[in-house]
């Protein structure tokens, strides 16, 4: 298949399908902190969403994609998340600013989900009901998948079936207090905590490839 994995830098989930023999790349308006530049697009996602796109990949390779398989993506979600609605309202009333800014993301959002394409993944934290996303296909924790780790992440799936768990375990951390992000600092620490776990990305590829 080929396949579109949109708003990923650390290429977890473009390697564990590529793993399995399918031609995927990841796309991020970052360049790409994994180790594969030949499988990066360092380019905004919106103009490949819908295929019949020519582009680059970071060693400079041209490519053609007629038709988009599969799109995986992970959308920003500062403006979106639950877990950031204390900064839409101010002494009672909605930032304006702010309320712009997730609408801005929501649009990107349905601009990913209504894509050219039969098979298409969307992952994100538990939305704010303001912006009018559509209710999740399911809801999983990392683990689900062997990562002692509460981290409650909503998948918004069409054509494709559930993610199946692959070793439950019992969860010892809340996600902030895991020690790989309780220690991550820096202007880095949010892209760092973004990052799909290993095993969330090789279950993806079990269950969708």
């Amino acid at each position: 298949m080929k396949i579109l994995v949109a708003c990923e830098e650390s290429q977890r989930v473009c390697l564990a399908f590529r793993n399995r023999g399918h031609e995927a790349f990841s796309c991020d308006v970052v360049f790409c902190s994994g180790e594969y530049p030949e499988f990066h697009i360092w380019s905004d996602v919106a103009p490949l969403l819908n295929g019949n796109c020519s582009f680059r990949t970071c060693d400079g390779a041209p490519h053609y994609v007629e038709r988009w398989d599969m799109i995986i993506a992970f959308p920003p979600c500062t403006y979106l998340t639950k877990a950031g609605s204390n900064n839409l309202v101010c002494n009672g009333k909605i930032v304006p600013e702010r309320l712009a800014l997730g609408r801005q993301a929501a649009e990107f959002f349905f601009k990913i989900w209504n894509a050219d394409c039969d098979k298409i993944a969307i992952e994100n934290p538990v939305p704010i009901k303001l912006f009018g996303l559509p209710e999740p296909s399911q809801v999983v924790e990392p683990y689900y998948f062997g990562v002692p780790v509460t981290k409650k992440t909503c998948l918004w799936l069409k054509g494709l079936p559930f993610v199946c768990p692959t070793k439950v375990v019992e969860p010892i951390y809340t996600f902030k207090d895991f020690p790989q992000f309780k220690n991550s600092h820096g202007k880095y620490r949010q892209r760092n905590r973004s990052k799909t776990f290993p095993e969330v990305a090789e279950a993806m590829s079990l269950s969708w490839g």
